[in-house]
C-alpha cells in the first residue's frame, strides 16, 4: 500500500492538492486528507510536486526500428529503465520499416517481457509492408487470439510503403475492424504517413467507399510536413483521431501543429502524441539517398510535455491530455491514462517548478524514487 499526500492533482485535469492510497496494483481513494493508520503503509511527502498520470506511448519500437542503412544501422531494442526514465507506464510496441530481419513473434515475446518486468505493454501486428508479417498467418487471427494485440501497422504514401490500392486498404481496415468488434479490443489501423503528395488521399477515398468508421483508421507522423498536415486537420474535424510525433530543439512542428488544430477547430481529445522511440530517424536527399540517421527517444513524450508547458506556454492540463486521457481514451484502455478510483496505479510525481520527474510509480509498484531507477530490466 503507497499513500502519496499533499502532491497538486492533474488527473489530467486538475483536482487541486490531495491524498492518493494505491492499493493491489489501483488506485483505491482520493481524498483531501488520508489518515495513515495501516500497517506496511508506504508513506510519500507530494508536497511541492504535480501528481499525473503515468505516460501512455502508443508508438515505440520495443525490439529495435532502423536498418535503413543496412544491417550495422538496426536499432537495439528498448530496455525497461528506459521507459522508466521517460515516464513511460505503458507503451504500444510495433514494427517499422523491417518485418524482414524483425518478426511479430520477436515483439510480441518483448511485449510479454515488459510486461512481467513490471509495466502495461501491448502490441501491433504488422509492419510498413504488405501483405502483413503476422504470428499467425492471418491478421485477423493475431488480433483475435493473440491478447497483447490491439490492431495492425501499415504504411503508405511514403518511399518505403508497399504502395497498396485503395482496395487493398479497405480490405485490410474491414479486416482489422471485425477482429476488433469479435475479440472486444479497439480494431485499429494504425498508418506510418511518409511525404509522398497523396498523404491522406487513400484514407480519403477509402472512406468515400465504405461504411467503415474512421476511427478504425490512426493515422501518425502527421506533422511531417503542413500539406500532410491540413489533410490531417481535415480528417480529425470529420471525426477522426490523429497522431503527432514528438520533436525536440530546434525543431517545433509539435507545438506548431497544435496551435494549428486549435485555429482549425479540431477538437483536442482527438489528438495524442508518441515518441516512435527507439525508431530510427532518417533524412534522405533528393534522388532517395540516406543522408543522415539518429535513433529517436522513449523519453521524447516526457521532454515534450516539459518543452510545450515551460517553453511553449501550454497549460500542463492540456498538454498532459495528449499523453495520457487521450491515448487511453482511443486505445480503450478505460483503467488507464486517468488518475481516478478504480484506475491502474500508473502515476508520476513530478517538481513543480521544473516538472523534474522525481518518482514512477507502474501497477502500483515503484519503480523510480527521488530520480533513482529502482527496477530495472533482467539483464540491465
Amino acid at each position: 500500500m503507497i499513500i502519496i499526500k499533499g502532491a497538486e492533482v492533474y488527473a489530467p485535469e486538475h483536482l487541486g492538492i490531495q491524498d492518493v492510497m494505491l492499493c493491489g496494483g489501483h488506485i483505491e481513494m482520493i481524498k483531501e486528507e488520508i489518515p495513515v493508520c495501516y500497517d506496511n503503509c508506504q508513506v510519500i511527502d507530494g508536497s511541492g510536486m504535480v501528481l499525473t498520470p503515468g505516460i501512455i506511448d502508443q508508438h515505440v519500437h520495443v525490439t529495435g526500428g532502423g536498418g535503413e542503412g543496412s544491417f550495422h544501422t538496426r536499432v537495439p531494442e528498448a530496455m525497461l529503465s528506459d521507459f522508466i526514465r521517460g515516464g513511460v507506464t505503458t507503451v504500444v510496441g510495433l514494427l517499422g520499416t523491417d518485418g524482414i530481419t524483425r518478426s511479430v513473434e520477436n515483439l510480441v515475446a518483448k511485449v510479454k517481457s515488459l510486461r512481467e518486468e513490471g509495466m502495461t505493454a501491448y502490441c501491433l501486428t504488422g509492419s510498413y509492408g504488405y501483405p502483413s508479417v503476422t504470428l499467425t498467418g492471418d491478421v485477423k487471427k493475431d488480433i483475435m487470439f493473440i491478447g497483447e494485440v490491439l490492431g495492425l501497422k501499415l504504411a503508405i504514401s511514403d518511399h518505403r510503403a508497399p504502395n497498396i490500392f485503395v482496395e487493398e486498404l479497405i480490405r485490410v481496415a474491414s479486416d482489422v475492424r471485425v477482429a476488433g468488434m469479435l475479440s472486444g479490443k479497439p480494431g485499429i489501423l494504425t498508418l506510418h504517413m511518409g511525404d509522398d503528395p497523396r498523404g491522406l488521399e487513400p484514407v480519403f477515398e477509402a472512406l468515400e467507399k465504405t461504411s467503415i468508421p474512421i476511427k478504425t483508421f490512426r493515422p501518425t507522423h502527421v506533422a511531417r510536413n503542413w500539406e500532410l498536415y491540413d489533410q490531417a486537420l481535415k480528417f480529425a474535424n470529420m471525426g477522426g483521431y490523429i497522431d503527432l510525433t514528438c520533436d525536440c530543439a530546434p525543431y517545433k512542428e509539435v507545438a506548431e501543429g497544435l496551435r494549428r488544430a486549435k485555429a482549425a477547430g479540431v477538437p483536442l481529445n482527438h489528438i495524442t502524441l508518441s515518441s516512435d522511440g527507439q525508431g530510427s530517424w532518417s533524412e534522405y536527399d533528393e534522388e532517395g539517398n540516406l543522408e543522415k540517421i539518429g535513433v529517436s527517444s522513449v523519453a521524447a513524450s516526457y521532454e515534450q510535455v516539459v518543452d510545450l508547458v515551460l517553453n511553449e506556454g501550454l497549460d500542463l492540463t492540456e498538454v498532459l491530455a495528449y499523453v495520457t486521457a487521450n491515448p487511453a481514451d482511443v486505445l480503450d484502455l478505460q483503467e488507464k491514462g486517468h488518475i481516478r478510483e478504480g484506475a491502474d496505479g500508473d502515476l508520476l510525481l513530478m517538481k513543480k517548478e521544473d516538472l523534474k520527474l522525481d518518482t514512477v510509480i507502474a501497477m502500483g509498484r515503484l519503480m523510480m524514487r527521488g530520480g533513482e531507477i529502482l527496477v530495472k530490466g533482467t539483464y540491465e
